[in-house]
């Protein structure tokens, strides 16, 4: 999956330091990321490519491998071999660890940028001394990064397992069903009421997979299995899903790239009557 970085080492710790020249920059627009195009590839910026003045009010995010990776608040100089790139590139970047830096880093800025003033009193917001965070001065609101539970679960009836096709996906692909946990929920819960929403299905025997910080949508997704219980005969909600089917596992394409969980799973399915 895209945070599985090793054998680089990601490390989040809160800390306040001076970029060097070995650093990352790490820029965003609406346009999307500033990266620069090496060969066959972009890569991300370092502070050695660019002019000094981008060091100032530099914010210092997290690192990997002891490598700095910093939030730009200065626009850079835009040299001949810098080009921006939507967010999503970082889904087929081919440097992983760069992917992840990369799309990491945006979920910090998308962040930042929607806490510029207070939600209580309206106050210019401010950078946390002492953690993460954004702090009204004038009322004492402290703002955290803006992280929203999901559950995503691959449901099966014996040798099947459901997919669907959603109303607002630009791509024609099946995917696993998922939905945000509500308030007063547990994980199983918001598991059982997706599943009856979307589908009009009921589950059983719901297990915990794993979980994936999702940065593409602020996101930690919770990978969850679960049991067909009762009918299989479907009612779809059509304001959220278009179709939905029942594979066989001879009938699941493989997924070349898993950098979500909900690919990883739906391989793991299909694998398993390979390996039986």
């Amino acid at each position: 999956m895209i945070q599985d970085i090793f054998p680089h080492k990601f490390d989040n710790s809160f800390c306040n330091r001076q970029p060097e020249d070995s650093d990352f920059a790490l820029y965003y627009t609406k346009e999307g990321a500033l990266l620069k195009w090496a060969g066959s590839e972009p890569e991300l910026l370092s502070f050695a490519e660019l002019e000094t003045d981008c060091r100032r009010e530099a914010e210092y995010l997290f690192s990997i491998d002891g490598k700095g990776f910093f939030l730009l608040h200065n626009a850079p100089v835009i040299k001949e071999e810098f080009k921006f790139v939507p967010l999503s590139y970082f889904r087929t970047m081919e440097c992983g660890w760069q992917a992840f830096a990369g799309i990491t880093g945006s979920q910090l800025w998308r962040w930042e940028n929607s806490r510029q003033y207070c939600g209580r009193c309206g106050a210019k917001m401010v950078p946390g001394t002492t953690e993460r965070s954004r702090c009204c001065p004038a009322c004492g609101l402290v703002e955290y990064p803006k992280i929203c539970p999901a559950v995503i679960v691959a449901v099966t009836d014996g040798d099947k397992l459901l997919m669907v096709q959603n109303v607002r996906s630009t791509a024609s692909r099946y995917v696993l069903i998922a939905g945000y946990v509500e308030i007063g929920e547990t994980f199983e819960e918001t598991v059982r009421r997706e599943v009856l929403e979307e589908v009009g299905l009921h589950v059983k025997n719901i297990r915990y997979y794993k979980s994936q910080p999702w940065s593409f949508s602020d996101t930690l997704m919770i990978g969850c299995t679960a049991q067909l219980d009762g009918s299989p005969e479907m009612t779809l909600q059509e304001s959220e899903i278009a179709h939905a089917r029942w594979f066989r596992r001879d009938e699941i394409p493989d997924t070349s790239k898993l950098i979500s969980i909900g690919s990883e799973m739906i391989e793991k399915f299909r694998m398993e009557n390979e390996k039986s």
